[in-house]
């Protein structure tokens, strides 16, 4: 059976991922290393992990399995779930893929890179109404394509 793994600190989409979770009836681990406000989804579960950097990494990359979703902005602990034959989708709905993980974690490194040097500065502008609906329709075709494969 399908799970959904949300690297939950910081995740702007975690209501998104309930509505399409509950309409398919899968299960969801909200993985972090804070406080959270308890969701209404039934089938939702906090995990909560100690203080450190990667903890909430780590235990998701231990825990997925072929066939699980993670919903992540964090670009290598996307590449370790697709290691462990699972799916990563980030918060605006990017899948990230065997094909492109590659690039992608050579552009996180050049962007950290530009950060360090000044060259760049801040983050990424918070998630629009558009960019919502395409991660619920991204989340959708997702889950589809794992229950379609069977994996």
């Amino acid at each position: 059976m399908t799970e959904i793994y949300v690297d939950a600190d910081a995740c702007p989409v975690r209501d998104e991922v309930f509505r399409v979770a509950e309409r398919h009836g899968v299960a969801v681990h909200l993985v972090t290393n804070g406080t959270m406000r308890p969701p209404s989804y039934p089938l939702a579960r906090i995990v909560l992990v100690p203080q450190g950097a990667d903890a909430a990494d780590d235990w998701i990359a231990e825990h997925i399995q072929q066939g699980d979703l993670c919903v992540t902005a964090d670009i290598p602990l996307a590449a370790r779930c697709l290691e462990r034959k699972a799916r990563a989708l980030s918060p605006t709905g990017r899948p990230f893929t065997a094909d492109n993980i590659g690039q992608a974690l050579a552009m996180r490194e050049l962007s950290r890179h530009l950060r360090e040097t000044g060259a760049i500065t801040g983050g990424p502008p918070p998630l629009g109404k558009a960019d919502r609906s395409h991660f619920l329709n991204a989340l959708e075709t997702a889950l589809q394509a794992i229950r379609r494969l069977g994996a």
